[in-house]
């Protein structure tokens, strides 16, 4: 059985391995810098005082830190929490790392998400008649490649859903098995919160009909569980829980979107917004001529802290993936808003933009006019794409890269990682390297040399001169401690020297 296949039928030969690493993005950024390791620290998308943690490590964890948590509620819990800003490029380094390992052992892989992959070994169990061994040995394996802190939980099952459910019980650098055997032991231990993919409003469904805990969803009838649900999500989870696979297969893109929270200087600042709106729309670009994929149909909304938000949604005749071609379409809807509303658009109560893009066309169904000269735009663009993966990814830029680049700072998410592999006949190279690459001009600023991580450490243990109160203490961006001394302006002191240096919230 492939593994991009899934099997409504209970195969007794069955065997998955889910591989999920644990605290991810936080694990990374003490493996990369030893002054952060053994310390609770959270990692965040932009450096602000209200900032929500994306990823809080073990020993934040340790504290009741959850992901999504905003730092003064972090604050509150584990006082001592280093935020560290968030390096997206690192973290998919790290993960071409993990899925270079499980290749090792087995060609049917699939990554699951930046921080999870799924391995199909029932075509290897001749090979490996011991799964728990071969969990041993990939653990060993990963802590060679990637470092000694980044750890990951190992789970065993006939599915890959039981498998995912297996990684839950046993964390940090946990390795559980479920069989039919012991399936009953642990789900009897269980909330029904616990399994993965039932939420509050699913869980009051099945309370709704009886069913109190995983064992007694479990051992309910498929018929049951499709009236708790209203359809065929209750025939899946039934076959899921009676070993059965039904989660391997991923679809392609049925959507993809853009989106940035605006921060207090960007939302002050016009020019600001149009640049990040130009960069939501390049992003989505660089996805579709990854993917050689067209959209028909363009969505864009604005929100705004102090009044309704305003979206419109926009159907194209023709498909299209250049970003220009989005933002005239984008534009000339603002310009009818802004002649009714009389008002900008882009103005100072903005608090989130986003841009999202559906119904696409596959690149060789598309369909040009006799005398549309498209056909050599798109072929320049799949091009200039391919160059920034072959060299780097600012050896040649468009325009449009050019204005603000600064604006809006690469982002990561715990979703799919279609973006990162690159569609068959793109290149030779099976990866988008450029997201492999810093996101800024300037380079990695944020890794320490041996020195310097050192010199951060003997730092720490002296402890460093006492913030201002209700400030900050910022960690691994420039090599820098920050304080906060007002709303709008962030203060650099210069751990290895006595440079000063400003930079926006």
């Amino acid at each position: 059985m492939r593994i991009s296949q899934n099997s409504m039928a209970y195969n007794p030969r069955s065997l998955v391995m889910y591989v999920d690493m644990n605290s991810f993005f936080a694990s990374c950024e003490q493996q990369e810098n030893e002054a952060l390791r053994g310390k609770p620290i959270g990692v965040i998308t932009h450096p602000s005082e209200y900032a929500c943690v994306i990823a809080p490590s073990v020993e934040a964890k340790v504290y009741k830190v959850k992901t999504g948590m905003r730092l003064p509620d972090c604050r509150v819990l584990c006082p001592q929490m280093i935020p560290v800003l968030a390096r997206p490029y690192i973290y998919r380094q790290y993960h071409m790392k993990i899925m270079e390992v499980l290749n090792r052992y087995c060609n049917d892989v699939i990554a699951r998400s930046i921080d999870e992959a799924v391995m199909n070994l029932t075509s290897y169990q001749m090979v490996y008649p011991d799964p728990m061994e071969l969990a041993r040995s990939i653990k060993a394996d990963l802590a060679l490649t990637c470092g000694q802190f980044v750890k990951c939980s190992i789970g065993i099952a006939p599915n890959a859903f039981l498998a995912k459910l297996a990684t839950e019980i046993q964390k940090p650098d946990g390795l559980v098995r479920i069989t039919p055997e012991n399936i009953d032991s642990y789900l009897e231990k269980m909330q029904l919160t616990d399994l993965p993919g039932i939420a509050r409003a699913n869980e009051k469904r099945l309370k709704m009909i009886g069913i109190h805990t995983p064992l007694q969803m479990r051992h309910s009838s498929e018929a049951l569980l499709r009236r708790a649900f209203g359809g065929v999500v209750g025939n899946y989870w039934h076959r899921r829980l009676h070993f059965m696979e039904t989660d391997i297969y991923q679809n392609d893109y049925r959507g993809m979107s853009a989106t940035r929270t605006v921060s207090r200087q960007q939302r002050q600042n016009p020019q600001a917004l149009e640049s990040l709106f130009i960069s939501l729309c390049t992003r989505l670009e660089q996805r579709m001529v990854k993917q050689k994929a067209f959209c028909k149909e363009i969505n864009f909304y604005v929100r705004y802290h102090d009044m309704p938000a305003w979206d419109v949604k926009i159907h194209l005749n023709q498909p299209t993936q250049d970003a220009l071609e989005m933002r005239r379409y984008i534009e000339q809807r603002i310009e009818v808003f802004e002649k009714e509303r009389k008002y900008k658009l882009f103005n100072t109560s903005v608090s989130g933009i986003g841009v999202s893009i559906s119904n696409f066309v596959k690149g060789e169904r598309v369909q040009y006019g006799l005398f549309d000269n498209k056909i050599n735009q798109d072929k320049a663009r799949a091009v200039l794409y391919e160059i920034k993966d072959m060299y780097n990814k600012n050896i040649v830029r468009k325009a449009s890269e050019t204005v603000q680049p600064h604006e809006m700072r690469d982002a990561i998410g715990f979703g799919s990682v279609k973006d990162l592999y690159i569609a068959d006949g793109v290149t030779d190279r099976s990866t988008n390297q450029y997201l492999l690459q810093d996101d800024s001009p300037e380079g990695d600023k944020n890794k320490l040399t041996p020195k310097q991580a050192k010199e951060l450490a003997r730092q720490n243990n002296k402890q460093p001169a006492k913030p201002k109160q209700n400030t900050l203490v910022w960690a691994n961006e420039d090599d820098k401690y920050y304080y906060p001394p007002n709303d709008d302006k962030w203060e650099g002191v210069d751990i290895m020297g006595d440079a000063q240096t400003d930079f926006a919230a």
